[in-house]
């Protein structure tokens, strides 16, 4: 049986179920993981839910290091559009944090290289977490200070966009997300993200920039589904909101184990009438890079694939969304 997408709206899966450092970063060289054949991890794991999803996938969003070689990436992009699917890059940022103003190069310097990617390959969507380095951050000591790292990331982020010729390019957008508490320090909501946001639309003059709206970051943060629903209300009648991800809170497992997130921010994106993409995304629940997340809270360490492989259990996402988004269609709500 197939299932017809009849939404409008694409769906998408990410890589980040494979895990990171057996899929998505690359080697003391540069090189992206490949399998026993040879083939690049993130492409293969694709190519297996493409084949065994009843509903067709239309995008993949990638986790894009600045260290690895422009050759693999290349080869990843041109080898994931072979299977039909649209890439966009998640542009991550380590070892130099973006809201420092020491660290501007260095993290100017790692965007740069996806950026060039992306125009490289014609990517169309840009994503990125590079507002915070991965829980390295620390909280400001007062409202002045949270206001300065405001105005560096929107320094950063206006400068990478001139540098990089971004106006008039292939890439369309720049969306941003945020990470929840102990992920990231500062940026730790959609309420937290936003001052960023509107000096973003400000300084370039149009909404470029954008935001990705993460479910299990929202329901992880400070802010409860009503506050979330009127904050992508006001960033759809600013045109700054991008992709969803249909994660969960905690788990980031199966999104049989969201306790109402999903469903809820999803349904208030589609209102909107300005969702465009709503992507799958799950972690595996003993990645070992992800130790730091389940020491957090033990919860991102409960195993919540009931006996099926992390492949069956992303296309039972895929089925899920495509089901929510066909009834959405058929309710009016798109």
């Amino acid at each position: 049986m197939t299932i017809s997408n009849k939404s409008g709206v694409e769906l998408g899966i990410l890589g980040t179920h494979l895990g990171f450092l057996e899929a998505l970063v690359p080697d003391d060289e540069g090189h992206l993981p490949r399998d026993a054949s040879g083939e690049l991890v993130v492409f293969a794991g694709a190519r297996d839910i493409c084949e065994l999803s009843p509903v067709k996938v239309d995008a993949i969003q990638i986790s894009a290091f600045g260290t690895t070689i422009p050759e693999d990436m290349d080869e990843l992009l041109t080898k994931v559009r072979s299977i039909g699917l649209e890439p966009q890059l998640v542009m991550m940022v380590g070892g130099a944090n973006p809201y420092e103003p020491a660290d501007e190069d260095a993290s100017l310097a790692q965007l740069q290289v996806n950026i060039d990617a992306a125009l490289r390959n014609n990517v169309k969507q840009i994503n990125s977490t590079s507002i915070e380095e991965w829980m390295s951050g620390t909280e400001p000591t007062n409202e002045e200070e949270f206001q300065a790292r405001v105005a560096q990331n929107i320094k950063l982020h206006a400068r990478a966009y001139r540098e990089s010729g971004l106006a008039g390019s292939c890439v369309e957008n720049w969306n941003i997300e945020f990470l929840r508490p102990g992920e990231f320090a500062n940026f730790t909501s959609l309420e937290k993200l936003m001052p960023i946001m509107k000096g973003l639309l400000a300084e370039i003059g149009s909404p470029f920039f954008r935001v990705l709206v993460d479910a299990a970051h929202c329901g992880d943060s400070d802010l409860n589904i009503a506050q979330n629903e009127t904050l992508i209300a006001e960033l759809a009648d600013a045109r700054m909101l991008g992709p969803f991800h249909c994660s969960v809170p905690t788990t980031r497992g199966c999104l049989t184990s969201d306790d109402g997130w999903i469903p809820a921010l999803l349904a208030a994106s589609a209102k909107s009438g300005k969702l465009e993409s709503a992507f799958v995304e799950l972690f595996t629940h003993d990645d070992p890079a992800l130790q730091g997340l389940r020491d957090l809270d033990p919860g991102h360490g409960v195993d919540t694939t009931d006996g099926r492989s992390y492949t069956q259990v992303m296309v039972d996402g895929l089925i899920e969304t495509a089901h929510r988004l066909n009834n959405f269609k058929a309710r009016g709500i798109l």
